[in-house]
């Protein structure tokens, strides 16, 4: 197996050593050997920041941080996950409807999964379920999507034990989807999981969002993303979430439209005498950001291909300034606990050939930056000494999706 395709080209023999723990773990749980190990990564979130639950564009990647999972067939129809660090998760594959209890928990989204499966109408039937054991370096809480790496690895699970790996990274980005709105009970978009299905550096157009137009990137080269938990939990923020979403989608409604995909800037801005008196102010600069957000997108897309990185770091920058200004959400209101606003203005003084931004859904949580192979070292300790070393890591773009490893 060739680890840098998952892990990037440095990675060596501790990709094997880690593998190797984690069948032991699976040993120690279960009293026997794995049959089949996968990986599911991280997610970097480029540009494109709250769009895609509207339609809109992103450019996304997936990165070197994974959940190994080890993985062996069972005859009663159960599915088991133990997860190091986690409540184990146990339910019939039988058995997929939603349970209250479950919600906001890692069984809701397992179970959900299963369920989104079976909506697609692949059938579960007959399938004997399965034992896993897992091992997490995607970091909970740092923005770089750990429930969309767990939902679409036990997608890939399914679908490569029980249904001869007929679903394609779409389908599995949406059963993910699926699973954290309805089961979970957070209203995500479709960004976190195709970043993880699809692998590499991809733009991704949410405008149908049942068949993403998926484009594939070229890798900037001499830089690297440099990714900074700056601290706090996602855990209690889905109601700040929820709200950004809700904003923009009462925009839509007063167009008589879904989505803000389907109207314009042009009809946002020769509404706005009436708009305001149906929708706040917030909510108008946040459907501005949606729009703004998008141009940014295709215009840093190019910018990449024909190797442009000034005008690229350029469009993370102003994205990252949109998402202070406009979508406000790099700290939640009436705090004064605002660690992703010192680390944007530590990015600022820092970098001189660099773009960074709010990374991921906001309110706290994680800065990214594309540094320059040059200004690396130099960032990252000083990013170390007022964050912790713990909580900066640089990331290389994996190239491939969530799979079977051949271990």
């Amino acid at each position: 197996m060739d680890y840098r395709i998952l892990y990037g080209e440095t990675a060596a023999g501790v990709p094997e050593a880690r593998y190797r723990a984690v069948a032991k773990g699976f040993r120690a749980l279960k009293g026997c050997e794995p049959e089949a190990f996968y990986s599911s990564s991280g997610r970097a979130e480029i540009i494109g920041n709250h769009t895609d639950h509207n339609g809109g564009k992103v450019i996304v990647a997936a990165i070197s941080c994974d959940i190994v999972a080890a993985v062996k067939r069972r005859g009663d129809g159960l599915v088991e996950i133990a997860s190091k660090g986690f409540r184990p998760v146990r339910f019939q594959v039988s058995d997929t409807a939603r349970k209250r209890a479950e919600t906001g928990r890692s069984a809701s989204l397992a179970r959900g999964v299963a369920a989104g499966i079976e909506r697609l109408g692949y059938s579960l039937k007959d399938f004997g379920g399965f034992s896993a054991y897992t091992e997490s370096t995607v970091f909970r809480g740092a923005g770089v999507s750990s429930s969309a790496a767990f939902e679409v690895l036990i997608a890939e699970i399914f679908n490569d034990l029980h249904l001869d790996g007929k679903m394609t990274p779409s389908e599995k980005a949406e059963v993910g989807r699926f699973a954290e709105n309805e089961y979970f009970g957070k209203p995500c978009g479709l960004l976190d999981q195709s970043g993880v299905a699809y692998g590499g550096l991809n733009k991704i157009d949410f405008r149908n969002s049942s068949a993403p137009s998926v484009s594939s990137l070229p890798l900037p080269k001499g830089y690297s993303l440099v990714i900074t938990n700056t601290g706090g939990t996602h855990s209690e923020l889905t109601e700040y979430y929820a709200a950004i979403r809700g904003e923009m989608s009462e925009v839509a409604a007063f167009f008589g439209k879904k989505t803000l995909r389907e109207i314009n800037e042009n009809s946002l801005l020769n509404a706005l005498p009436n708009l305001r008196k149906k929708v706040s102010e917030r909510a108008i600069l946040r459907a501005f950001h949606f729009f703004e957000e998008n141009v940014r997108v295709d215009r840093a897309a190019e910018a990449l291909r024909r190797g442009d990185m000034s005008v690229f770091l350029n469009c993370m920058k102003e994205s990252g300034e949109s998402s202070q200004k406009y979508l406000q959400n790099c700290f939640v209101p009436n705090s004064d606990v605002q660690p992703v606003s010192l680390a944007l203005k530590l990015s600022e003084k820092l970098l001189k050939n660099g773009g960074y931004r709010l990374h991921g859904g906001g309110f706290a949580g994680t800065v990214l930056a594309c540094v320059s192979d040059a200004e690396k070292e130099k960032y990252i300790r000083a990013m170390a000494r007022v964050f912790g070393r713990e909580n900066v890591f640089p990331a290389a773009v994996r190239k491939v999706g969530t799979m079977r490893v051949n271990f």
